[in-house]
C-alpha cells in the first residue's frame, strides 16, 4: 500500500492535504503561492496537488489550483 503526500490510500487528504486545501481555500492558487503560505518545499506542493486532483479534491487550469465541490465539503 501507498501512502500519497497529501491522500491516505482511502482517499481522504492527509494532515498536508488539509494544510494545502486550506491554503488554496484562502487564495494560494499556485503551487508558488501554496509554497510559500504553508512553508512546504514545492516538490512537495507539486506533488500534493497532483494526488489532490487525482482524488478529485482540487481542480487544475492554467496552472492554477481551485477547491471542488468535494474539496469545500472536506474543509466544512
Amino acid at each position: 500500500m501507498i501512502i500519497l503526500p497529501c491522500v491516505s490510500a482511502d482517499g481522504k487528504p492527509t494532515k498536508s492535504g488539509i494544510v494545502t486545501l486550506i491554503a488554496i481555500k484562502n487564495g494560494a492558487l499556485t503551487a508558488k503561492a501554496v509554497s510559500e503560505e504553508t512553508g512546504q518545499p514545492m516538490f512537495k506542493v507539486r506533488s500534493g496537488l497532483r494526488e489532490l486532483n487525482k482524488a478529485g479534491l482540487v481542480k487544475e487550469q492554467k496552472n492554477a489550483y481551485n477547491l471542488t465541490e468535494q474539496g469545500k465539503n472536506i474543509l466544512k
